[in-house]
C-alpha cells in the first residue's frame, strides 16, 4: 500500500474475529499493509505428543501502520478475519505510541517469557538500562516477591509482564 502523502502513518489496534489473528494477518501482508501481531511460544500437551505453538498475546487483537485516511482504513476494513479498527469515538481510530508498539515488537523479538497481564494505569513508569532489552519502558510491578516489568498498550487495555531484576531499571 502507497503512504498517503499529506497524513503521517500511525499504529492502530484491530479487532479481529476470534481465532482469525493469524489470517488476517497473513492477508493484510498480502495487500501490502504493515501488520503487526505479538506471539508467545507455550507448549501444548495432547495425549500422545507435545508441540510447542504460537498463540497471540492478545487474542482478537493485531496492529496495523496505516496512515488516518478513509482509502488505508478502508483497504483494512476489507481484509477476511478484520471486524473493526478500535475507535473511542465512533469513525475515529485512536492511534497508539509508537514506543509502545516498538517496545512490545523488542520483547517479542527477545523470546522474553512474557505473560498476560491486567492494564494498569497507575504505577512507577520505569525503563530497563541493562541487557539486551534495554530501553523498554513500563511499569514496575511487585508481586509474590518479584519484581515485573509491565508493558500497557493503552488502547486495547490489555498488557504484558516480564520479570525482571529491579535493579536493571531507572524511574521515568
Amino acid at each position: 500500500m502507497e503512504p498517503s502523502n499529506t497524513l503521517p502513518q500511525r499504529w492502530y489496534a484491530v479487532h479481529t474475529k476470534s481465532r482469525h489473528e493469524f489470517q488476517a494477518i497473513e492477508r493484510l501482508n498480502q495487500k501490502g499493509i504493515n501488520a503487526f501481531l505479538p506471539t508467545v511460544e507455550r507448549l501444548r500437551k495432547w495425549k500422545d505428543r507435545k508441540k510447542i505453538i504460537a498463540f497471540p498475546l492478545f487474542p482478537g487483537y493485531l496492529f496495523v501502520n496505516i496512515s488516518k485516511d478513509s482509502q488505508s482504513m478502508l483497504s483494512v476494513l476489507k481484509v477476511k478475519g478484520v471486524v473493526r479498527l478500535l475507535c473511542t469515538l465512533p469513525g475515529e481510530p485512536d492511534p497508539i505510541p509508537d514506543e509502545q508498539i516498538l517496545s512490545l515488537q523488542r520483547l517479542i523479538e527477545n523470546k522474553a517469557a512474557l505473560d498476560h497481564y491486567p492494564y494498569l494505569n497507575e504505577g512507577q513508569k520505569v525503563r530497563i538500562i541493562k541487557g539486551p532489552l534495554s530501553g523498554v519502558e513500563g511499569i514496575l510491578v511487585e508481586k509474590l516477591d518479584k519484581h515485573l516489568l509491565v508493558l500497557s498498550v493503552d488502547v486495547l487495555r490489555h498488557g504484558v509482564a516480564l520479570t525482571i531484576n529491579a535493579s536493571d531499571v531507572e524511574k521515568i
